[in-house]
């Protein structure tokens, strides 16, 4: 169990720098202190289901991903998902790959 704690911590610490939130940032929005946002990132704390939830609410990711790793955005028609699991794993790497594109495009663009 303390290995998806660490798993999970890890999970929001990526995120968190996909999204440039300084982690002093992220704990100031969550009005927890630094220190634990720390020990929650390194799986030494487990943070409450208010603050998980308002987690995932900042990082703007689902419970699913934090949990599992996991993710579907909020946005994505649920065809898509479904076609996508027909697909073959070059395919989805090249999807993948596509999306990436996309991501850095958009970041660029903001």
């Amino acid at each position: 169990m303390e290995q998806q704690y660490r798993e999970m911590g890890n999970r929001i610490k990526v995120r968190r720098k996909e999204l440039r939130i300084k982690q002093t940032e992220l704990a100031e929005a969550l009005n927890i202190s630094n220190n634990h946002m720390s020990s929650i990132e390194t799986g030494k704390q487990k943070p409450s289901l208010d603050i998980f939830v308002e987690i995932c609410k900042h990082l703007d990711v689902t419970p699913d991903y934090l949990l599992l790793g996991a993710m579907y955005p909020y946005n994505i028609p649920q065809d898509i998902l479904d076609k996508l699991r027909l697909c073959s794993q070059p395919d989805i790497e090249l999807a993948r790959d596509f999306i990436e594109l996309l991501v850095k495009r958009n970041n660029k663009i903001d």
